[in-house]
C-alpha cells in the first residue's frame, strides 16, 4: 500500500490545481487520470467546441462580405479535416501544456487508470493500493444517451464524439435543444450542413425565460435552422442513405444524428459505497456548503457535485477548497453568484436569476429590455441580433440577475456579473462612464430604464 498525504481522482478543472496548490505546502499528492489531464474543457468541451465556433463564424463572416462591401469570388467551401486538425492542435496544446506543468513538480505522481473506492481512507489503482487521509473527487461527466426506440440501431454522435468528425453531414438532425445541441446546431448550418433541432420541451433552452428562448430560436432560424420543439415520440430507423429521425409530427431524413439531451455524473463505477459516500437520485455526490461528502476526509468537485456544469464552476471549486483547507479561510459554495454563457452567436451572457426566478421569489422587482438594434456598436458591425434584460430588488436596488444575449454579450455580461459580486447597487453602477462606442456603455442605459412589474 502506497501512501500520500492527499488523492486527487480525475484530471478536470478543480483537480489538478488542487493537487498542484497542495504540493507547493509540501505534500506529497497522488492524481489519478483515467484517460486525458484537462477534463472534458480541454478535452471535449470549451476548447475544442469554441475553436470550432471560431472556424464557423469564420465562414459565416466570409459569406456575408458583400454586405460590408468585401466581395469574395465563388463559393466558400470548407475544408473539414483542417477545421478538426485546429481543434485538437489546440486541444492537444493545452494537454501537454498540464503533463509537462505535473512531471516538473517534485511530490506530485500522476497515475493513468480507473480508481475505485476500498474504504474511505483507500484507493485501488491498476492493482495497487493507495491511502489517504484527503481524497478529492473530480471525476466530471459524461452524456446521456436516452433510452429511444431505435437509439441502439444507429451510430449516432455524441458532443464528444462529433468533436472526432472531419466530414460535413448532409444533414445533422441534432436531439436535444439546450446549451450543447444549441451550438452544434448553429456550426454546422454555417460549415454547410443542413440542420434540424428536435426538443422534446416547449422551448429550446428552457432554462431561460421565454423571450430570452424565443430569440435563440429566432436567431437560429434566421440561418436555415429547421426547429421543432414540443417532439414526442422520437425513434431512429436506419434509411437508405442515413438515418430517419421520426416524431409525432414530423419525418426528417438525416445523414447523422448528435444526441445532445444532457449530461450525468461519472460517479458509478467509483465504489462510492465501499468509502459509503452519498449520492442523490440522480448520481450526484451529495456535499456540504465548502463542498465535504458525507465521509470524514472526503470532498467532491465540479461537474460531479451537481452544483454547476461549468469549467469556471468546477475551478472555483478548486478556490473554495484550498482558500478552506490550505488558507485557512471561510468561504462557501452558497456565497458563488451562477454565471454562464451560451456560445451561438450572438451568444448570451447569463448571471443570477431569471424573471421567472426573481417573480416566484417574491422580490419586488423591476425590469429593463433594451433591444440591440439601439446599441451602437451593434450597428455599426451589422449584427444587431437580441436584447439585453436586466432584474432588479426594488428595495434593496441590487441586482438579481441579467442576460445579454446580443453581440459580445458574453463579455459585457463581466460587467454586472461583477456588480452583483460585490454588492453594488443598481444606481450606483448607473453612475459609472463607459467607454464609446462599446456594447457595454448601454449598461448605464439600461439600468436607468428599469420599472416596476
Amino acid at each position: 500500500m502506497k501512501s500520500f498525504d492527499a488523492i486527487v481522482i480525475g484530471g478536470g478543472q478543480a483537480g489538478p490545481f488542487l493537487a498542484a496548490r497542495m504540493v507547493e505546502k509540501g505534500m506529497k499528492v497522488a492524481l489519478i487520470e483515467r484517460k486525458f489531464l484537462g477534463g472534458t474543457c480541454v478535452n471535449a468541451g470549451c476548447m475544442p467546441t469554441k475553436t470550432l465556433v471560431a472556424s464557423a463564424r469564420a465562414a459565416h463572416v466570409a459569406r456575408s462580405g458583400a454586405v460590408y462591401g468585401v466581395n469574395i469570388p465563388g463559393e466558400i467551401a470548407i475544408d473539414m479535416k483542417v477545421v478538426r486538425a485546429r481543434a485538437e492542435t489546440v486541444t492537444m496544446n493545452a494537454r501537454n501544456g498540464l503533463i509537462g506543468w505535473f512531471a516538473g513538480m517534485d511530490g506530485m505522481t500522476v497515475i493513468y487508470g480507473h480508481a475505485r473506492f476500498e474504504g474511505p481512507k483507500t484507493v485501488s489503482v491498476n492493482g495497487e493500493t493507495l491511502t489517504a487521509p484527503r481524497i478529492f473527487l473530480n471525476v466530471g461527466a459524461r452524456p446521456v444517451i436516452p433510452d429511444l426506440p431505435g437509439v441502439n440501431e444507429i451510430d449516432y454522435l455524441t458532443s464528444t464524439s462529433i468533436i472526432d468528425l472531419d466530414t460535413l453531414p448532409r444533414h445533422l438532425a441534432v436531439i436535444g435543444g439546450s446549451y450543447i445541441g444549441l451550438e452544434f446546431a448553429q456550426m454546422y448550418r454555417r460549415f454547410g450542413a443542413e440542420v434540424s433541432v428536435i426538443e422534446h420541451g416547449p422551448k429550446l433552452a428552457s432554462r431561460e425565460d421565454e423571450d430570452i428562448s424565443d430569440a435563440i430560436a429566432d436567431v437560429l432560424r434566421s440561418e436555415g435552422i429547421d426547429i421543432h420543439t414540443g417532439a414526442s415520440d422520437i425513434a431512429f430507423a436506419k434509411s437508405s442513405d442515413g438515418i430517419t429521425v421520426a416524431t409525432d409530427s414530423a419525418r426528417i431524413d438525416a445523414s447523422h444524428v448528435l444526441i445532445a439531451t444532457g449530461r450525468k455524473p461519472n460517479t458509478d463505477d467509483l465504489g462510492l459505497d465501499a468509502a459509503g459516500v452519498i449520492t442523490d437520485g440522480r448520481g450526484f455526490i451529495t456535499v456540504d456548503d465548502k463542498l465535504a461528502t458525507n465521509v470524514d476526509g472526503i470532498w467532491a468537485l465540479g461537474d460531479c457535485n451537481g452544483h454547476g456544469a461549468f469549467t469556471h464552476t468546477s475551478y472555483n471549486d478548486f478556490e473554495i477548497a484550498a482558500a478552506n483547507l490550505l488558507d485557512g479561510d471561510d468561504r462557501k459554495l452558497s456565497s458563488r453568484i451562477l454565471a454562464y454563457a451560451l456560445y451561438i452567436d450572438p451568444p448570451l451572457g447569463r448571471v443570477g436569476m431569471t424573471e421567472k426566478q426573481a417573480r416566484a421569489s417574491g422580490h419586488k422587482i423591476l425590469i429593463s429590455t433594451r433591444p440591440m438594434s439601439r446599441v451602437g456598436r451593434a450597428n455599426e458591425r451589422g449584427e444587431t441580433k437580441g436584447f439585453m434584460k436586466v432584474i432588479a430588488d426594488a428595495e434593496t436596488k441590487k441586482i438579481l440577475g441579467a442576460a445579454i444575449l446580443g453581440i459580445e454579450g458574453d463579455e459585457v455580461i463581466h460587467g454586472i456579473i461583477d456588480a452583483m459580486n460585490a454588492g453594488t447597487t443598481y444606481p450606483a453602477l448607473q453612475w459609472s462612464v463607459p467607454i464609446h462606442p462599446t456594447v457595454s456603455e448601454l449598461i448605464p442605459t439600461l439600468l436607468g430604464d428599469l420599472k416596476p412589474v
